[in-house]
């Protein structure tokens, strides 16, 4: 796959379309989900050339290119990762738009032991530094 085949997959899969779902009708009103889409990747090449002690070293030009048939080797790689988490939805009724947003319970909980956690620590810093 070449790098025009990979970037052409990444921005199919970090859409717009995936931001905001398909739209239905439901008892006479338009909704609309949407979502928060994020992603990332990376990709990376590299050669690696046998080890070597100090006392076989010898200089390239002394040896001539590959004289002691010692391949080097190389490698590539790359990978991508993304997230689609659901955030709410828009209801259009009556010419009216109304947001409603997705509650994660699951994600809250996480939160605010994090926020929890972060403020704990923050106290007992500041504690030792006044001693």
């Amino acid at each position: 796959m070449d790098v025009q085949d990979l970037l052409g997959k990444v921005a199919q899969h970090l859409s717009v379309s995936r931001a905001f779902g398909t739209a239905y009708e439901k008892d006479g009103s338009l909704v609309i989900p949407v979502a928060i889409v994020a992603g990332g990747g990376g990709a990376g090449e590299g050669t690696s050339h046998p080890p070597t002690s100090d006392w076989s070293v010898e200089k390239e030009s002394d040896r001539g290119d590959n004289a002691s048939g010692v391949e080097t080797s190389t490698g590539s790689g790359g990978g991508f990762g993304g997230l689609v988490m659901p955030v709410g939805i828009y209801v259009v009724k009556d010419e009216r738009v109304r947001w409603i947003p997705a509650l994660n319970a699951n994600l809250v909980i996480v939160v605010l032991f994090m926020t929890i956690r972060m403020l704990a620590r923050t106290r007992r810093r500041s504690s030792h530094h006044r001693s």
